[in-house]
């Protein structure tokens, strides 16, 4: 994804820069992507850029009126309003819009990049001060990878830039696959290959004289876990008054937004409270092949009510006749932080760009406001990996059960966003920008604030939207009919969604083996396709099974497949022939497998 890129040594000019130049070009991915170089060899930095054209980080870098400060940057910010104004009346030169009002942030603000809010990172040169920073935003929702070797500091925003002039580095990390096969994420600040590594979040490192000075971090958790909790009442007003009014930054700027509508009440509140003129926000929902799903019906007639357009964007048979392309890019974009099964939306991502370059999303609603938990380990299938590997996997169990120790805010927003959300976040960011309110700085601390009351239900987002507007209040979600009624018609509507939901899981990747046969045995009937769709646009038990077929047999039966030391041929044989047949439901061992290959083949044999 867009990013910047570099290295901080010592090393001859030259040489450095050849090195620089070949980290930009492993980031340029698509040809409406800009990119740039900017070297200041006394300090040792070089440094360049890969950002979306016209978005909020492209013209890098940043320079302020005695150009010895040099800031490059990439991500967004969303300031309070006021502040860049306040930065001119102190006398700053500052453009109408973009980003040239954050290099003298650093001038005027000590505790830079601190009071930034929003998905970044940059490095900032001062050659008065003779010193450099690498930063990221608190929750490290925007990756800076990074490799020490002897000569070289060297940091990207994908670690297949450093691969890239680090080719000695192309090889896997026993611990960080266990915990992707395991957790679907490597946990920590580990990455699947040995010798790279994550910067933590809210970092601000420091380099003198092409040295790493001070690891410094300018955020800890603590420091919003420890506030004072308030009563029900004040902390929904203090809720409400912080949300409705951060929520038009995010809206700001000159790129047209569009907002990927769902069923669910995070979207909704967005809806509620940012009341677009009439048919000003495009909207627009992910579909299937088989239905409407209730997300599509829901979210037309949430936009409908608000007066805005409204598009499906379908995953169909175009996709899977692609579905060869769509997975190896996936997997390629993302340095392998997601799995196949997340294709279809690098598919969706790229036509909604094509709407509008901004997508406002409801991201991260659900695990801020009710610690929704997005992820947990899953044991894998007998016999599929050697038993010299199982250990690992063991591993991350105990990791992630020690990570879930702490506050529940703590691990939703500076652990399962960063690490369990980061793939798809990346995928989605090479095409687009991605925004949502729920990782605003005074949001998230204001529900670190918040009674245990308040997030045992989905009540306060309900009343946040009945608040904001009424009438929205009234459209059922895609799980629950309209609030605040009951009766039998109610509960019928409750419990078939709910149904719906159980059944598509059930005909889906959570088909239990017994059921596999029985669906094979009805296989001219086609019973799955009852329930399928109603929830999901993607649908891959059966696709592998049937359309997918011929693409997996080449790609896992393959020798060069069978022949990777943690995977037993026998059990790879055994799952690949029992999905194919229909008569076994192996889903996510396939997803494991198939996105393991691809990273093998992608990183490490090239």
């Amino acid at each position: 994804m867009p990013g910047i890129v570099g290295l901080i040594t010592s090393k001859p000019r030259d040489l450095a820069e050849r090195e620089l130049n070949r980290m930009v070009e492993a980031l340029r991915h698509e040809s409406f992507y800009v990119s740039g170089t900017h070297t200041n060899a006394d300090l040792g930095v070089y440094v360049g850029w890969v950002a979306r054209r016209g978005s909020f980080a492209d013209g890098m870098p940043l320079r302020n009126e005695r150009g010895d400060v040099c800031l490059t940057f990439s991500g967004e910010d969303f300031p309070e309003p006021g502040a860049v104004a306040n930065l001119k009346q102190r006398g700053h030169a500052i453009n109408a819009e973009g980003p040239s009002y954050l290099v003298h942030v650093y001038e005027d603000d000590p505790a830079f990049p601190a009071s930034l809010n929003g998905s970044f990172h940059g490095l900032l040169t001062d050659r008065t001060r003779g010193s450099s920073v690498l930063f990221n935003d608190r929750y490290g929702m925007n990756r800076i990878y990074y490799h020490e070797a002897r000569d070289a500091f060297y940091f990207a925003a994908e670690s297949k830039a450093i691969l890239a002039v680090r080719p000695e580095l192309r090889r896997m990390d026993a611990r960080g696959m266990g915990e992707f096969v395991a957790c679907g994420c490597v946990l920590g600040n580990r990455t699947l290959f040995e010798g790279i590594r994550v910067l933590p979040q809210a970092s601000a490192w420091v380099f003198r004289n092409a040295v790493l000075e001070d690891r410094r971090t300018y955020f800890h958790p603590r420091e919003w876990e420890q506030q004072e909790t308030l009563e029900q009442e004040p902390y929904y007003e203090r809720l409400r008054d912080v949300f409705s009014s951060n929520l038009p930054r995010y809206f700001n700027g000159g790129e047209r937004v569009g907002l990927s509508l769902t069923a669910g009440l995070d979207t909704r509140m967005i809806m509620a409270w940012h009341k677009p003129r009439y048919g000003s926000l495009p909207c627009y929902s992910f579909g299937g092949m088989f239905r409407d799903s209730q997300d599509v019906l829901v979210a037309r007639r949430v936009a409908r009510a608000c007066g805005q357009p409204h598009q499906v964007i379908s995953v169909g048979t175009d996709f899977l006749s692609r579905f060869p392309h769509y997975a190896e890019r996936t997997v390629h974009l993302t340095d392998g932080c997601v799995s196949v099964n997340h294709s279809p939306d690098l598919s969706v991502n790229e036509r909604a760009a094509e709407i509008a370059p901004v997508r406002m999303t409801g991201n991260y609603g659900g695990e801020v406001l009710r610690h929704v938990r997005a992820f947990k380990p899953v044991q894998p299938v007998t016999d599929l990996f050697c038993p010299e590997f199982l250990p690992q996997i063991a591993a991350a169990n105990e990791t992630y059960h020690q990570l879930l120790q702490g506050h529940p805010l703590s691990f939703a927003v500076f652990r399962q966003a960063p690490w369990h959300h980061y793939g798809l976040l990346a995928l989605e960011r090479t095409q687009l920008s991605l925004r949502s309110p729920y990782l605003d700085n005074d949001f998230v601390r204001t529900v670190f604030r918040a009674p245990s009351s308040a997030m045992a239900d989905s009540e306060v987002s309900r009343r946040l939207i009945a608040d904001g507007d009424p009438k929205l209040a009234k459209i059922r979600t895609d799980r629950t009919p309209i609030a605040g009624q009951d009766g039998w018609r109610t509960r019928a509507v409750r419990n078939f969604l709910d149904f719906t939901v159980k059944a598509e899981y059930a005909c889906d990747y959570g088909m239990p083996q017994w059921a596999a046969r029985v669906d094979r045995a009805l296989a001219p009937l086609r019973p799955e396709r009852i329930f399928l769709g109603r929830h999901k646009f993607y649908h891959f038990r059966v696709w592998y099974r049937d359309q997918l077929s011929t693409y997996l047999r080449e790609m896992l039966l393959d020798p060069q497949t069978l022949s990777r030391p943690y995977l037993q041929r026998a059990g790879v044989e055994r799952i690949v022939g029992g999905h194919l047949k229909g008569t076994s439901n192996y889903t996510l061992a396939i997803h494991s497998v198939l996105t393991l290959e691809l990273i093998h083949r992608l990183f490490v044999d090239s």
